[in-house]
Order: structure tokens, then C-alpha cells, then sequence
């Protein structure tokens, strides 16, 4: 006899008919799906869902209608915010419309007034022409009605004396006007020095001096452009290089590591990696089809910032001990203990407790997190917040996950920089009271002088996530598949050279 599916089960078989890979991954995961989200997967890929057939009176005759009344004023309102949208889009299309004829018209007629300016400067030498030769012909004719008709000799000698004295005037007139408009007074003056051979000297001096200072800032600039985009922070130990956002592309990320040497074979060797801090994962990480080339691009970007934060850790433990040496402490020293107790969560002053919870993470642990809660570096939390562990928030910005439970209120904390996120996870095991596990057992390591290794650690991390014990053991299968455990020893590089890249 056939067994009768509930609805639930009716719409997971339907999701292996269609081969609905997000159902499925999820079943393997051993995550269960409530009926609402399955539903929505499955509308999602355009699926069509079946009725269930175990719905009661109630349902048929109040339930459904009453959501059919809804969804109908659900489409109405929407049809009317439509309505609205499509009125505001004719209203800034008929704007876009009338500014464009507008500025059409005016370009028409600025054109137009060119073509009459150009026009009416073909015409002038034609105009011209034509003045000339009705001025001439009419001298022309002057002179020989003069030449050829008897006139009295002495008025005759008149005229052309006074027509020659009005041109002579004229042209005197208008030469002086021109040397009157062009006439410059320090012109005079460069005029007259030059009369002293001392001034000469003086004159010249000035003007080789103004042609080396005009040289001088065009070669300025040349030097500024070579500089790398490299933000480099300078200090006493190790030279730090800041790649900045500059959403840059896998193949740029890869030909980088090339160009620097840059070879995890070589760093399990030699336990030493270069204080090279990407500020985000590569956009397009995802595409790369070898895995193992994808895993170690994630591990080349992650390794020294986790080393980085250990380091500095390590450096304020070293203090913290000499502080508790002395005798006699300076304000400078109270006023820094002080604040790493209120850094570390610390109350009433255990010192005893700052030093437990001041110490390292284990660099395989913290890089098996990462991988695991980032995807590798190609989550959307990774991409968008530079959320490398998927911390949780209820206060802070944060990224909303697309699936969850309506009841609960997180976020994913998201941060600027990858090397924030690095930080904030370092803290969270260091100070929340879901991690004493992992304090005390570190301490118990430090204790007997053992090193603190990742698997140890691992081990207590079962409310991590949700999955409790099952977590902790995909992480401890990350650090032994992936050889994580050989980047423990590494520390930065003490070299004081400046990697430059050719922008």
C-alpha cells in the first residue's frame, strides 16, 4: 500500500523532480526547511505548486477568501502605485523633452547667426571692392570734367588742395588714433634702459633666472606619477603593504604574487610571509575552475592579516608582563592597562583573567573559520561586508541573510576592511562567554609550555554555530585537508622593502 506524503513532503519530491540544486544542497547539509521557504525556492525557479488536498472547512470557505480579498487589494494598490509611476515618468519624460527642444532651438540658432556672421564676412571684401570702385570712378570723373571743361583755373586749384588736405587729415587722424591705442609706457622705459651698458646686464640677468624656475616644476610632477597606489605604513620592525580598494581582478591578485615572489611552498619552508594586507576579496574570485588555485589565493590574502593580529597581541602580552613586573608604574602605563581591560571585557580589574584572554589565535583555526563562513573568500557576506567569519550583530550594521527565520532579528556584522573582520573575530573568541572553553584550554597549553595548536582548540568551538559538534569537526577536517596546521610558526617578514606595483 502506497504511503500517503504530506504536503511538506509532496513539495520536497517535487523539488527532486525539477532537480532544484538549493533544496538539495540543503537536505545534504542536513539543514531543515520549513513549508514557507520551500515554497518560495520552488516559486523562485518558476515552479508550479500543488494544492494541498488536507485543507479543512474552515480554510475552503473563510481562510482563502479572506487572503483572496488581499491579495486583491495587495494588486489593486500596486496597480495604482503603477498608475503613479508611469504619470511621474510621462511628467519627466515630457520635461526631458521640452529642455531638449529648447537647448535643440538654441543650438538652430546659434547656429544660424554664425552662418549670417561668416556670410556677412564673405560680403565685406566684396562690399568693399565695390566702395572702392565707385569712389574711384567718381575721382575718375571729376578729373576729367576738370581736364576736359574750361573752369577757372584758380578754383579749380582750390578744390583739389583742400580735397588733398582732408585726405592728408584723415589718414594723420586715424595713424595716430592706432599708435594711441598700441602705445605702452613700459615699453618706453625698456626703450631708455638700454642706453646704459650697467642696466644692460642687469636686464638680462632676470630673464635667465625666470626660464630656470619655469623648468624646475615640470619635472616635479613626472617623479609623482611613478609613485605606486600603495599605502605604506612605516615602523620600527616591518614595512606594512596596504593594497587599497581598488576592486581589483583575480588575474591582477595573482600576477601581484607573481611579481613579489610570493609562494606558499615556500613560506611553509621558511615560516615567513610578506606584511601584504589586501583591504577585500577579488570580485570574481568564484570563477576561478581550479580549486586548488582558488583555495590558495584565499590563503595568500587571509595568512597575513591573521599573523599580523597575533603578532600585535603578542607584543601587548610581552608588555602586559613587564607592567606586572614593576614595582612602581607611570600614568602612561596605568592609563594603557586600563584600557586593555576595558578592551578584553574585563571586570574588577582580574589581571589574572586579562591574561588569559590577551593571547593568540591559532593561525590554521582562525584561516579554517574563514574558509568554511566566507565560501573561500566568494559569499555574499565576504564580497559586500568583508564578513569573513559571519558574525552576527542586533545592534550594528549589518547584511540581512535571505534565509531566516521571521523570528529572529540578526544581521551579519559587515566591516570596512578585511583586516577589521580579523579583529572583531580575534575579540569575540577572546572576550564572549560562549568561548571559555577555548580560553581555559589555551591557558592550560601555555601552562605546560605545549604550542597552541588549531585541532586542540577546534575541538571547543561546538557553539560556534548551530550545528554544535558537527561544526567542529569540518573544521578540523579544513586545517588537515588543507595542511593549515604548517602556518602556525609563520611570522611577518622584518625586511624594510617597499613592494611596488606599476599602476
Amino acid at each position: 500500500m502506497k504511503k500517503k506524503l504530506s504536503y511538506r513532503d509532496k513539495l520536497l519530491e517535487l523539488a527532486y523532480i525539477y532537480s532544484v540544486k538549493e533544496i538539495q544542497d540543503y537536505t545534504k547539509n542536513r539543514k531543515n526547511l520549513t513549508t514557507g521557504q520551500i515554497e518560495l525556492i520552488l516559486k523562485k525557479n518558476k515552479i508550479a505548486i500543488p494544492k494541498d488536498f488536507k485543507t479543512n472547512f474552515f480554510k475552503e470557505n473563510f481562510t482563502k477568501p479572506i487572503s483572496k480579498i488581499k491579495t486583491n487589494f495587495v494588486d489593486y494598490k500596486e496597480e495604482k502605485i503603477r498608475d503613479k509611476n508611469r504619470f511621474l515618468r510621462k511628467i519627466e519624460n515630457y520635461k526631458y523633452d521640452t529642455s531638449r527642444k529648447i537647448n535643440h532651438g538654441l543650438h538652430n540658432l546659434w547656429k544660424s547667426i554664425g552662418n549670417i556672421g561668416v556670410n556677412f564676412l564673405n560680403i565685406l571684401p566684396k562690399l568693399g571692392s565695390a566702395v572702392i570702385g565707385f569712389f574711384g570712378n567718381l575721382f575718375t570723373d571729376v578729373f576729367n570734367s576738370i581736364y576736359n571743361q574750361q573752369i577757372d583755373q584758380k578754383s579749380a586749384r582750390n578744390v583739389i588742395i583742400v580735397f588733398f588736405g582732408v585726405v592728408v587729415i584723415t589718414t594723420a587722424v586715424i595713424v595716430g588714433l592706432n599708435n594711441y591705442k598700441d602705445f605702452n609706457f613700459e615699453k618706453k622705459i625698456e626703450v631708455e634702459k638700454p642706453k646704459v651698458k650697467e642696466k644692460k646686464k642687469e636686464v638680462k640677468k632676470p630673464e635667465i633666472k625666470t626660464k630656470k624656475e619655469v623648468k624646475k616644476p615640470e619635472i616635479k610632477p613626472k617623479k609623482e606619477v611613478k609613485k605606486p597606489d600603495i599605502k605604506v605604513k612605516k615602523d620600527k620592525k616591518v614595512t606594512d603593504s596596504i593594497l587599497p580598494d581598488l576592486n581589483l581582478k583575480t588575474q591582477t591578485v595573482l600576477n601581484l604574487f607573481e611579481d613579489v615572489n610570493y609562494d606558499l611552498n615556500k613560506v611553509r619552508r621558511d615560516k615567513k610571509v610578506k606584511p601584504i594586507y589586501f583591504t577585500q576579496f577579488p570580485s570574481d574570485l568564484d570563477e576561478l575552475q581550479n580549486v586548488k588555485l582558488k583555495k590558495e589565493t584565499f590563503i595568500k590574502i587571509v595568512l597575513p592579516l591573521i599573523v599580523a593580529e597575533n603578532e600585535k597581541i603578542l607584543e601587548d602580552r610581552l608588555k602586559l608582563k613587564t607592567v606586572l613586573k614593576k614595582k612602581m608604574t607611570t600614568e602612561a602605563e596605568k592609563q594603557w592597562l586600563r584600557q586593555k581591560l576595558l578592551e578584553y571585557k574585563v571586570k574588577n580589574g582580574k589581571v589574572e583573567e586579562l591574561m588569559k584572554r590577551m593571547d593568540i589565535i591559532p593561525t590554521s583555526l582562525a584561516l579554517a573559520q574563514a574558509a568554511k563562513e566566507s565560501g573561500w573568500g566568494t559569499s555574499r557576506f565576504a564580497l559586500e561586508g568583508n564578513a569573513m567569519f559571519g558574525q552576527w550583530t542586533w545592534t550594528g550594521q549589518g547584511i540581512e541573510p535571505l534565509f531566516k527565520d521571521k523570528s529572529k532579528k540578526h544581521r551579519v556584522l559587515k566591516f570596512p576592511i578585511l583586516r577589521a573582520s580579523v579583529k572583531s573575530y580575534i575579540n569575540n573568541l577572546n572576550t564572549h562567554k560562549s568561548y571559555k572553553k577555548l580560553r581555559e584550554k589555551r591557558s592550560d597549553l601555555r601552562s605546560k609550555k605545549t604550542r597552541i595548536g588549531g585541532l586542540k582548540l577546534s575541538e571547543t568551538l561546538d557553539n560556534y554555530a548551530e550545528t554544535g559538534k558537527e561544526y567542529t569537526k569540518v573544521i578540523a577536517q579544513i586545517i588537515k585537508e588543507n595542511r593549515l596546521a604548517d602556518f602556525e610558526p609563520v611570522t611577518l617578514t622584518k625586511s624594510k622593502k617597499v613592494i611596488e606595483i606599476n599602476s
